[in-house]
């Protein structure tokens, strides 16, 4: 882990991953937001989605990158990059068996640092699995991808699904952090 400003690492220890906000939404005043994500192996990825108004890149800086854009999974090296325009499903996993290390950056920035902070504070605080195991999980990823769905919005499974989760969710008290 890097020995920067730890109010811009995000370590999400339960499952072995970390990420530094390099360009934080401050400071490029809502232009991007970019982060360095270090992945662990076998990491299986956030649900197929797409960011209604956002592009986002994904340049890896080493390792290898299985990377999922319109429906087609493709593998990056190190050295390799890809741009997801907005509106399209997309998402990403680390079947490669060792660490990837890569830039991810989304454009315009929007609430995405946000988004990612409160997820941090969801695995960290509150035990949430990534990918949801369970139901309390799965509730509060489903909260999180409707409270933020100016940023992100699931594909698979369909919105409608998290929708009702995050409802059932609320109906029974879950919270997300701030």
């Amino acid at each position: 882990m890097p020995a920067s400003d730890p109010a811009r690492v995000l370590d999400f220890a339960p499952i072995d991953m970390w990420w530094e906000i390099t360009r934080s939404t401050a400071d490029t005043h809502g232009a991007l937001f970019e982060a360095v994500n270090v992945i662990a192996p076998d990491f299986a990825g956030p649900p197929l989605h797409i960011h209604p108004t956002a592009e986002e890149s994904y340049s890896v800086l080493s390792g290898t990158l299985d990377v999922c854009v319109g429906r087609i999974w493709r593998r990056l090296n190190a050295g390799q990059s890809v741009t997801v325009p907005a509106g399209t499903p997309h998402t990403l996993r680390n079947t490669s068996g060792g660490e990837v290390r890569l830039l991810n950056v989304h454009s315009p920035a929007l609430d995405f640092e946000h988004f990612f902070r409160r997820l941090h504070a969801l695995v960290n605080d509150q035990g949430v699995g990534l990918p949801p195991k369970n139901f309390a999980s799965l509730v509060l990823i489903s909260m999180l991808f409707v409270a933020h769905r100016r940023e992100i919005v699931s594909v698979d499974p369909p919105a409608f699904v998290m929708q009702l989760l995050a409802f059932t969710g609320q109906l029974m008290g879950y919270k997300l952090p701030p």
